[in-house]
């Protein structure tokens, strides 16, 4: 068969090779999703297929599955975004409209945290979570987003900006799992109006 009748050739390209870290990255990323819904049942085949990979390549990356999911547990305690979206917030808007945005960040975070906990056995953060010199760490780079986001408002605040956006933190925190709660969740709306405003009538 002659060229005109097969056609002309396709140039095939070969994609290239991931280097260690990169396939790393792409298994955790692949696994973090699935453990929301399926949570240590996942199987290495279904991360695979979501990683786009060989079922065979991950275990040249992680010896067991249960090192994998241990390492896209830890993953998805890592503040991720969530840095990114405070530091977004435009300064511009009014404060009432800043900390709702801030809250909304908040709850989601907490929310997919307590449901990830939830699916896979947890009662409490990961190992690495409890070393005080990392969590002390972050709970200090959170307090500096946070009084941020109030910025030249703190001002006008009836107490220490540092007091504001703890108790913001906490009745965000406690406001955005089912089961402190009793199943009814606050609204960022509500959290906002709550430690801005206060409940007392002013009358």
């Amino acid at each position: 068969m002659n060229e005109d009748l097969r056609g002309p050739r396709t140039a095939r390209t070969r994609a290239r090779p991931l280097s260690p870290d990169e396939r790393r990255e792409v298994i955790l990323s692949a696994t973090v999703p699935l453990l929301h819904v399926h949570g240590r049942a996942v199987t290495s085949r279904l991360i695979a297929e979501a990683a786009g990979i060989a079922e065979g390549t991950i275990f040249r990356v992680f010896a067991t599955k249960e090192e994998l999911v241990d390492a896209a547990i830890a993953r998805a305690f890592d503040p991720g975004n969530v840095v990114a979206r405070i530091e977004e917030i435009d300064g511009q808007l009014p404060l009432e409209d800043r900390l709702v945005r801030l809250v909304s960040i908040l709850q989601q975070r907490f929310r997919a945290t307590f449901g990830l906990m939830q699916k896979v056995g947890l009662v409490g953060p990961p190992d690495h979570l409890h070393d005080s010199a990392q969590a002390d760490a972050w709970r200090a780079r959170l307090e500096g987003l946070l009084v941020g986001v109030v910025g030249a408002d703190a001002a006008r605040l009836a107490v220490p900006v540092e007091e504001f956006v703890h108790v913001l933190r906490l009745l965000t925190f406690a406001g955005s799992h089912q089961k402190v709660a009793d199943g009814r969740l606050l609204t960022p709306d509500q959290i906002v109006d709550v430690v801005l405003h206060g409940t007392l009538r002013k009358d």
